[in-house]
């Protein structure tokens, strides 16, 4: 069996050649580097399995690594953990931001190492399937076999991305970078409002895309994106799909259509926020909900109160008194932070 190969750029001589002792006791090939620019240089001639890196480095740094590699078609999908002796919360979002599968905070041990790395290439592993099945959805995008060929070479080298829980994706105002399509888990679109209150805008579940509208209007990102729950995305450049986007006119035909109808849904959001009553807004949330979950009959619903009121535009103690009355008239069930749909056609024929 093929040894796999790792590559360590660290400059701190004795965590680098400790960690290599370590990785090649557990049969792992590896190389070194002691420098970001060399670690760019070594990864790009020996295309590794997986690299780990330190962040503060002189000449080039983590980040500065991270985003080169990126850039390079055959190095962009290799799993990438950052090493670091700093566990603050900007530093660790801005690596995971930028595309870091995971961080190990120093000094770790050997299990922490070798877990870590395990995961990862399992991961790795097992992109194959989550592209098979992203690939599923997109052959509705075009007619021809050329336009598909083009679709599949442009998402097989791409990496999919691990979104821990109420991590943010985007920021609104951040400059487009192209769209993504959830492969597993929910994303939430919001919009803030002066005194910081949430309007949720959007939730997209697996094999749906966001950051359209941004995407061909070229603008900045219109809303902020945040996983609902541990997600898992995967990007599609700007630069690629607009290439795409002229060539082939079905795909943007298609995607003007998931436009359109995220319009109406939001169009309709607005009528349900003008001229409905509490009790009706909180039914039609319930009702969206259920369809997002696309199961029949009994529905179990994963959503916190925030998320709710955010939805139906109203306070989260506002959305505690309402789903009481729910409970109490037979129409849900709550067990902790699932509600349970009992009488869909009851939420249905709510009067307003």
């Amino acid at each position: 069996m093929k040894k796999q190969r790792i590559l360590i750029i660290e400059d701190n001589d004795d965590i680098r050649e400790s960690t290599a002792e370590i990785l090649e006791l557990a049969s792992y090939e590896v190389f070194q580097a002691d420098n970001g620019k060399t670690g760019v240089e070594l990864a790009n001639t020996e295309l590794p399995d997986l690299i780990l890196c330190d962040i503060m480095m002189p000449e080039l740094d983590g980040y500065g690594v991270l985003y080169l590699l990126n850039k390079n078609p055959q190095t962009s999908a290799t799993p990438f953990i950052f090493l670091t002796a700093k566990a603050e919360r900007m530093d660790m979002r801005k690596g995971m931001e930028m595309g870091a599968d995971d961080y190990l905070v120093k000094p770790f041990d050997d299990v922490e190492l070798l877990s870590a790395i395990e995961s990862r290439l399992h991961k790795k592993e097992k992109q194959e399937s989550f592209y098979s099945k992203s690939m599923a959805q997109l052959s509705s995008l075009v007619a021809g076999n050329s336009g598909m060929k083009e679709l599949d070479k442009m998402m097989q080298d791409r990496k999919v991305r691990t979104i821990k829980k109420k991590q943010v994706i985007y920021y609104e105002g951040d400059t487009v970078s192209g769209i993504y399509l959830v492969i597993s888990g929910k994303v939430k679109t919001i919009k803030l409002s002066e005194d910081g209150r949430e309007l949720l805008t959007g939730m997209y579940g697996p094999e749906e895309y966001f950051g359209i509208p941004a995407l061909l209007l070229n603008a900045p990102y219109m809303e902020t994106a945040e996983a609902l729950e541990d997600t898992t995305v995967c990007q599609l450049p700007k630069e690629v799909l607009e290439e795409l986007l002229n060539k082939y006119p079905d795909i943007a035909r298609q995607f003007i259509h998931l436009l359109s109808n995220n319009l109406l849904e939001k169009e309709e959001q607005l009528l349900q926020l003008a001229y409905h009553s509490v009790r009706k807004r909180l039914s039609e949330v319930l009702i969206r909900l259920s369809k997002l979950e696309k199961q029949h009959g009994q529905v179990n619903l994963r959503i916190s109160r925030d998320n709710l009121a955010a939805m139906a535009g109203m306070a989260t103690e506002t959305v505690s008194r309402i789903l009481s009355d729910f409970k109490d008239e037979g129409i849900i069930e709550r067990k902790g932070s699932q509600i349970g749909i009992l009488d869909y056609l009851k939420l249905q024929q709510m009067k307003n």
